[in-house]
């Protein structure tokens, strides 16, 4: 047995959280499921055998998925920040997550099939925000805001103005 992690990010699933640890190991890099736990007895939304928790990792964070049930449900409070170095990889993991039952949203975010909430932000808008040059800065922001997707060229446009 491994030394579990010592911090590690609980996500509540209602029931399909090895579903989700399987896409999300499909889908990133350094990303895998490493246990599924039956659970020993029923409980309050399953019976005894059904999947109770599965252990995976999301590029490098270690998860546990945790089948709880319908009373809570993921929000924008907490999402994965992706940082992708291009608008190919950007695009790869924007439509993997949409094209999979996931919704669209605004400034880079969509929404997995299972509530899950993800910024897909190239390294690209991350930088031009920061950019010592407020004015650039401002004109990245600006055309941010009226993307889905992050458009890395027009970002890249805004800011040189």
């Amino acid at each position: 047995m491994t030394t579990p992690a010592k911090n590690t990010v609980c996500l509540w699933y209602d029931g399909c959280a090895e579903d989700a640890a399987r896409f999300y190991a499909e889908t990133f890099p350094d990303s895998s499921v490493t246990a599924v736990h039956l659970a020993p007895g029923d409980y309050p939304s399953g019976k005894a055998g059904d999947v109770l928790t599965v252990e995976f990792t999301v590029m490098g964070i270690p998860c546990l998925g945790l089948n709880g049930g319908p009373a809570f449900t993921h929000d924008e409070a907490f999402s994965f920040q992706v940082a992708t170095a291009d608008q190919e990889e950007t695009d790869r993991y924007w439509h993997a997550i949409v094209s999979n039952g996931g919704q669209e949203s605004a400034c880079g975010w969509c929404k997995d099939k299972w509530g899950l909430n993800w910024q897909i932000t190239p390294i690209a808008l991350t930088a031009a925000i920061a950019s010592p040059d407020r004015a650039a800065a401002k004109r990245a922001f600006d055309a941010m805001m009226q993307m889905g997707k992050i458009d890395i060229a027009t970002i890249e446009t805004a800011l040189r103005g």
